[in-house]
């Protein structure tokens, strides 16, 4: 069975909070002597993501 993907809409704000907290998280993680392999793929995954312009439509029901 395949893994579900998911997508999350994120403007330029948001994306860079993201990236700033994954960034602290890993550097928690660090300080702590803890493995980071997680946060590490999340976080490049974050970074690596292609922007894709969309609309969004409103329709009242």
């Amino acid at each position: 069975m395949r893994d579900k993907k998911y997508y999350i809409a994120l403007d330029d704000f948001e994306h860079r909070v993201v990236v700033n907290c994954l960034n602290e998280m890993r550097n928690n993680l660090i300080a702590n002597g803890k493995y980071t392999d997680a946060v590490d793929e999340v976080l490049l995954k974050i970074i690596d993501a292609k922007q894709k312009n969309f609309k969004v439509i409103y329709k009242e029901v």
